[in-house]
């Protein structure tokens, strides 16, 4: 209680000045704010924004721990098999190690701690100028980013990159709530496409690739989808690229710990079971359409596309970013559908569009983040068409009842 009455004391000290959303924003983190409705309620609940936005990340954390573990444990696997030794994975005996760990650390941790330090004091700054609260849309944008980049990505350009998203796909919308775009996947497309070099390769996904690239015992970190859309034979199991022991942006290569991350988000009901699910057909149905061209014989096994074409259509779930895209993305409550029925287009076309892009650009073989993107541009689309078919159903059934 102590704590607590001091921090109102200053909470009434900064009142009405350039300062108090910054300092509110420091209050209501640990307390809900001091308010109350002035006329009646709609909706009684214990949860509001900063506790929901905490709730995903409490997903997003098995996540982060597991990346941390991989990238330390893909680093020396590589090294390993530069100089001809095969590594097998033993979670006891190789990869939950504190040697894994500690580099993993030293690498993940300085982008967490850049995305949240450079991304909130956007949110700040924005705050004390315009004399509005802080928003709190930042908080799951500031985990998200570092678990979609490859691990070796200069911070410099993560900088330049969230200041982009925040400003650009954000804050120019009017902040948390109104924009169109999602802003972790605003800020990953930026760096696609203002360093496309240190966003696709063999040399991005593992740490310190780049630095031996020249050496003799040179290390290589080719993603799954990288080496299909090469046409070269993938010799990862199921079983590794399911649990994710796999090179990858730091947080996407564990399906199994995105399913979990699900089901809590679908248990606290703050993700839509209709986009997860609708996306995932979306993305069979491209898979079984491609295999059966592939089986028709319509396309030659010298097109650069066959490999990822034949690639069998399920197994399209377990590679790449999708199931991380979908799961914590693709469900982002502001820029997706909003009608259930338009959850289930949204969705769907997000599945199928990202088989799809993967497919058909092997230069970059990755098609959820742009599939997501255009779909938040359609989304609002979407949604005013299945609500206007309502209404058109509804003067039809009134005019049935007049007649």
């Amino acid at each position: 209680m102590g704590l607590k009455k001091k921090l109102h004391t200053l909470k009434e000290k900064y009142r009405g000045t350039k300062m108090a959303p910054a300092f509110n924003a420091f209050h209501t983190f640990l307390y809900m704010p001091n308010m109350t409705t002035e006329s009646g309620s709609h909706i009684r609940a214990a949860d509001d924004l900063k506790r929901t936005m905490n709730t995903v990340i409490m997903a997003l954390v098995p996540v982060l721990l597991f990346g941390i573990f991989n990238t330390g444990y893909q680093h020396y696997a590589a090294i390993d098999a530069a100089n001809g030794i095969t590594r097998e994975v033993s979670l006891l005996e190789n990869f939950l190690t504190w040697e894994n760990f500690s580099l993993g650390a030293l690498k993940v941790l300085p982008l967490v701690l850049i995305s949240y330090g450079v991304g909130l004091g956007i949110e700040f700054i924005f705050a004390i100028i315009y004399g509005h609260e802080v928003e709190e849309g930042y908080l799951v944008t500031g985990m998200l980013v570092p678990l979609i980049v490859p691990v070796d990505i200069p911070l410099w350009m993560l900088v330049i990159a969230i200041v982009f998203g925040v400003v650009i796909g954000k804050e120019v919308f009017g902040g948390t709530g109104m924009n169109i775009l999602n802003p972790a996947l605003t800020i990953r497309a930026f760096l696609f496409f203002a360093y496309p070099t240190w966003m696709s390769g063999d040399k991005v996904w593992v740490h310190g690739a780049r630095e031996m690239a020249g050496t003799p015992d040179a290390i290589s970190g080719e993603t799954v989808l990288g080496k299909l859309a090469q046409g070269n034979e993938v010799t990862t199991s199921i079983a590794d690229m399911f649990f994710g022991f796999m090179p990858g942006s730091i947080g996407e290569t564990s399906t199994f710990l995105i399913l979990i991350g699900a089901l809590f988000l679908l248990f606290t009901k703050i993700a839509s079971w209709r986009i997860m699910l609708s996306s995932v057909i979306g993305a069979l149905v491209m898979g079984l359409i491609f295999n059966g061209v592939v089986s028709a014989g319509w396309i030659g096994t010298n097109s650069p596309f066959y490999t990822l074409m034949d690639t069998t259509f399920w197994h399209h779930l377990l590679i790449g970013g999708f199931a991380f895209g979908v799961v914590y993305m693709a469900t982002d409550p502001v820029t997706g559908s909003q009608t259930n029925r338009g959850k289930w287009i949204y969705g769907f076309f997000i599945g199928f569009l990202s088989i799809m892009i993967r497919v058909f650009n092997p230069a970059y073989p990755e098609g959820v983040m742009l599939a997501i993107l255009l779909m938040n541009v359609f989304a609002p689309t979407i949604d005013h068409y299945v609500v206007k078919a309502n209404v058109n159903k509804r003067k039809k059934r009134l005019n049935v009842k007049t007649a």
